[in-house]
């Protein structure tokens, strides 16, 4: 699809993750370390995919556990923060996610420059965030208004954590989804950060949506990226990028460049 290779250079572009350490506000905000602390980490796990290969990044406060279906103000001002004390370093495609809110990703995506937002902006759920509802129409209109016609949404129709709230097939969502909101990206996820997308329904949604983007959203190992990539249009990559592959460590660039290297061999 040529706006992918027009935004990542490249086609099946592997979107690395940059988790921002818990935030002002968050029940795990390190208030000694502050906001200081934050950058500098946020920088030097930036550096280490940019310097191991990814060939695009997504900012995600990803240690604001537990999220928000509505984050507060200063959830996404700090986020803006960090994206602009690191911007001078960024050579490369990013974009954003504030968790889980849409509105919040588009408005850091209006403050920051950034090229895409990935969200859950479809859709009805029962989560471990209680029940889940959207309004995909309201979340349009707040991009227009924003005048980020040209920023990429990706959507997630599989989320983490949560079940769609109708017995719905997954390729029927799929469909309905391009239909009624025109994403550009169709997002299939595991059932938490970390966890493998199950290449079964990434592979029942791009038949039925063979038309539109799909990216497979976590999960993804080196021993499977080449048959996930088989399958997805490209990738969102996090913990995979980390020390021994744990969620909670920081980022190791030697797997960042081991993981490029065999994406590079298989595209």
């Amino acid at each position: 699809m040529q706006w992918i290779l027009d935004t990542f250079n490249t086609n099946k572009p592997i979107i690395a993750m940059c988790h921002l350490r818990a935030l002002p506000g968050d029940p795990n905000y390190d208030a000694i370390g502050g906001m200081k602390q934050i950058v500098e980490l946020a920088r030097k796990d930036f550096l280490a995919l940019q310097n191991g290969g990814a060939d695009a990044v997504m900012f995600s406060n990803e240690f604001s556990l537990p999220y928000l279906r509505k984050v507060r103000p200063e959830t996404t001002a700090a986020m803006a923060r960090v994206i602009g004390e690191i911007l001078g370093d960024v050579k490369i495609p990013y974009g954003v996610n504030v968790l889980w809110d849409p509105y919040a990703s588009l408005d850091l995506a209006a403050a920051t420059g950034a090229l895409f937002i990935r969200e859950i902006m479809s859709g009805v759920y029962a989560s471990d965030y209680g029940l889940w509802d959207t309004d995909s129409g309201e979340i349009a209109r707040h991009r227009a208004r924003l005048g980020l016609k040209d920023v990429k949404m990706l959507f997630n129709i599989v989320p983490e954590a949560a079940k769609y709230l109708a017995d719905r097939d997954v390729a029927e969502i799929a469909r309905t989804t391009v239909f009624n909101n025109l994403p550009d990206v169709i997002c299939v996820s595991g059932v938490m950060a970390g966890a493998s997308t199950d290449r079964a329904i990434l592979k029942k949604v791009k038949d039925a949506i063979p038309g539109t983007a799909v990216f497979a959203n976590t999960g993804c190992k080196l021993e499977t990226i080449e048959s996930v990539l088989h399958i997805a249009d490209g990738a969102v990559v996090g913990t995979t990028f980390k020390k021994d592959g744990k969620f909670e460590n920081f980022v190791d660039a030697n797997r960042v460049k081991e993981f490029m290297d065999k994406v590079k061999s298989v595209r």
